[in-house]
């Protein structure tokens, strides 16, 4: 069963072995943009709470592809990613896998492997993350019990 975040487990490999595993799925199929893929910069836009007045917080790198795929057994498919990166090559790549992926197309089985390797990399750093919040940790009580005691 695929869940809603096998982008974010699958960006958890390195980049490019998720190129290398969409080019070597989609060898031999033809691959053309639906809209041509783009990489640049959003504004992150809010409202100032008292007033409302609209205020820019940041930039921040995004890229999208929307493709088309035409397999050698003839299915077609189509496929598209957003990504906060400006890695467009990994965002096409994650289109493939988007078609991949809805269409249930060839070599589905052996990205699924690889979305299940992402998945215990995630998995992995946030064990490593709790951890370290765990070690961090601090006891405020002790704190009020001590001030007392010095008086």
């Amino acid at each position: 069963m695929l869940n809603t975040q096998w982008i974010r487990e699958l960006t958890s490999l390195p980049e490019q072995q998720v190129i290398e595993l969409a080019s070597r799925l989609s060898q031999g199929w033809e691959i053309t943009p639906k809209s041509l893929p783009q990489s640049g910069l959003g504004m992150l836009k809010l409202k100032d709470g008292a007033f409302h007045d609209a205020f820019y917080l940041g930039e921040f790198p995004i890229s999208s592809a929307h493709i088309s795929i035409t397999t050698s057994q003839g299915q077609c498919a189509e496929g598209a990613a957003s990504l906060i990166s400006d890695k467009l090559p990994l965002v096409e790549a994650l289109a493939v896998c988007d078609a991949i992926l809805r269409y249930q197309l060839d070599g589905m089985d052996e990205l699924m492997q690889a979305i299940a390797q992402g998945r215990a990399e995630k998995e992995k750093e946030e064990r490593i993350r709790q951890s370290m919040l765990i070690r961090t940790r601090v006891d405020f009580s002790l704190l009020s019990s001590t001030d007392e005691d010095d008086e």
